[in-house]
């Protein structure tokens, strides 16, 4: 006669801890950042992320992307919003006139495709 060891079966979460993992907190805004903002507003300054379509500064095309960049020349939350971006870990997207590529500052987006074979190698 042999016998059958079965394992113990993994517990099931309840409806208690589902909830509670469910509802994780959402990254927090540093209150430099939010200081910042509220002072430029208060100012009347422009904001150029607020003024512009939020698209812009998520844009595909390396053109698109150099055009973001320069919108955020002249903001005056640009070194909170960079940042802010740092702490946070943005996964992409233009934060502070600098491009973020899975969570990495680069210097230029590149085109899709492969690269030409007339481009230097770096």
């Amino acid at each position: 006669m042999s016998t059958v060891i079965t394992p113990p079966l993994p517990s099931v979460p309840t409806t208690d801890q589902i909830t509670k993992a469910d509802q994780a907190d959402p990254p927090e805004v540093s209150l430099m950042q939010l200081t910042a903002i509220d002072d430029a507003e208060a100012l009347g300054l422009p904001i150029p992320c607020r003024a512009f379509d939020p698209e812009v500064f998520f844009a595909e095309t390396p053109a698109d992307v150099e055009y973001a960049k320069s919108l955020c020349g002249a903001c005056p939350v640009k070194e909170a919003c960079l940042a802010g971006a740092l702490e946070r870990r943005e996964p992409w997207g233009v934060w502070g006139g600098e491009l973020f590529v899975q969570g990495v500052v680069v210097a230029r987006k590149r085109p899709r495709g492969r690269p030409r074979k007339t481009e230097a190698l770096a």
